[in-house]
């Protein structure tokens, strides 16, 4: 477990400003998620991460095969943040720093986190559909054991975007 303890935020402190952590995914919420982020750090002069985890390969037993699939994730990954930055410029002139990091997607979320003490909050999304608030809010919030030491925003996904203005 990662001793998020260790390092105090420092967000607000002469030479560093706030960063807003969003966890990116090709899900319908994501994009509330981001358009939140975006319009808020536009408001607040703060700054914007997009993280995006790459599961590790299973069965690479076959030589060169976990290296082939490596690199199509990152590929892939670096397609859909590409496609983030765009979006996050048109919603509000942010251009997010885009992050790849490969492993379980809580230690690499609280990795980041333990790292980076200019991220003073994180943004999630809910699901649209009734089964469910969404996978990565249930991959957070179902999870036990975790303590974060920044606060969790969750933007319900239902929201428009005339809507997500209003309150940011």
């Amino acid at each position: 477990m990662i001793d998020l303890k260790l390092k105090k935020r420092r967000s607000f402190d002469a030479g560093h400003r706030p960063k807003y952590l969003i966890l990116a995914d090709e899900s319908a919420e994501f994009d509330k998620a981001l358009y939140f982020a975006a319009r808020r750090a536009a408001r607040n002069k703060a700054a914007v991460i997009a993280l995006y985890v790459i599961k590790p390969g299973e069965n690479q037993e076959w030589l060169g095969v976990g290296d082939i699939m490596q690199a199509e994730a990152e590929t892939k990954a670096e397609q859909l943040l590409a496609k983030i930055a765009d979006r996050a410029n048109e919603i509000a002139n942010v251009k997010p720093e885009c992050v790849i990091r490969t492993g379980n997607k809580i230690d690499e979320i609280l990795g980041l986190i333990a790292e980076d003490e200019d991220i003073s909050l994180m943004f999630l999304a809910t699901g649209t559909e009734t089964d469910g608030p969404g996978s990565i809010v249930s991959l957070m919030m179902g999870k036990t054991g975790v303590a974060f030491t920044i606060p969790v925003t969750i933007v319900p996904g239902n929201l428009k975007d005339e809507e997500i203005e209003a309150l940011t």
